[in-house]
């Protein structure tokens, strides 16, 4: 078999795993987080499941030299790509519904073409602000109808802000630590991204952390929470990595849209969440947004990036 020849094959499977995980994640996580566990809890366990399973990885893969500046660096990249960003998504999805959560992280990449105008001075076409408009307006119509929710089934309109807030984040690391992200291998980004996540987050969810009462956990909770730092964060990276080293930018973001849909749909079979009319056609509004967003990147983009 040549390898070689199955790249593009594996590019595509890769993505459509990594999005499948992330799409479980949501509903298991927030199952986890109703038995046992919370938001901060969670977020604690991934950041140093992370840091430990990619450090372990390293010890196997070439070794790469990072000067100090670089490392110092990556805590920087850490706040925003990790810190931040699973922070707020983990604690927001503990709070809101995993439809809703789901559903808002299909909008990064109109958070990251705004930034990308306001940090990187790249124009935005006619095509390019309707796109970040009409997502607006599936981002409150999904808000308005978690602050109108009687039940976190439907949503709540803390955890559908803070998710918001996670995307956001991350869209900031992306504009401010691209160039740092594509000098290294992913293991050694991770690694220490992760290390230093670590760092950040545990002094302050430590005594958290260790109130728990760990023997009361449902083993159903630990198989759910292995999920979500197993699959969920560490092998979703790698998988997610491997696409875009391969892939254009347009097609790794089309797999956004794999996400939403397991969410739902297993939220919706196991009874952890409602799909409603309204949440709907936010997600028809923010799809669309993205959608257009991404179709006026300019060629010249498509022709560097290809």
């Amino acid at each position: 078999m040549n390898f070689k020849h199955n790249i593009p094959l594996q590019s595509h499977l890769s993505m459509l795993m990594a999005e499948v995980f992330w799409g479980l994640m949501a509903p298991l996580g927030k199952d986890a987080m109703t038995h046992g566990f919370d938001g901060i809890s969670m977020v604690s366990m991934r950041v140093m499941g992370g840091a430990i399973l990619f450090w372990l990885t390293a010890l196997f893969t070439k070794k790469e030299k990072v000067p100090l500046r670089d490392k110092l660096l990556f805590a920087g990249a850490a706040v925003f790509g990790l810190a931040c960003n699973q922070c707020l998504y983990t604690i927001g999805l503990s709070i809101t519904s995993p439809v809703n959560s789901s559903i808002v992280t299909t909008s990064m990449p109109i958070f990251a073409m705004v930034l990308a105008f306001l940090i990187l001075k790249e124009p935005i076409t006619f095509q390019k602000a309707l796109g970040v408009f009409v997502g607006f307006c599936g981002a409150v119509i999904l808000v308005l109808t978690s602050a109108a929710a009687v039940s976190d089934k439907v949503g709540d309109i803390r955890g559908d802000l803070m998710c918001i807030g996670a995307q956001l984040s991350f869209a900031l690391y992306l504009s401010l630590f691209n160039k740092l992200i594509k000098r290294y291998s992913v293991f050694t980004v991770n690694k220490w991204m992760f290390l230093w996540a670590t760092l950040l987050i545990w002094p302050f969810s430590f005594t958290h952390v260790a109130a728990i009462q760990w023997c009361e956990v449902p083993l159903k909770s630990w198989w759910e929470a292995g999920f979500v730092v197993f699959f969920g964060t560490y092998l979703s990276y790698i998988l997610t990595m491997v696409g875009q080293h391969y892939l254009r930018p347009t097609v790794v973001s089309i797999y956004n849209y794999v996400q939403p849909i397991v969410a739902v749909s297993v939220s919706i079979a196991t009874g952890i969440g409602i799909f409603t009319w309204l949440q709907g056609l936010a997600v028809l509004l923010v799809f669309t947004g993205v959608w257009f967003v991404i179709k006026s990147k300019s060629k010249r983009d498509v022709a560097v990036k290809s």
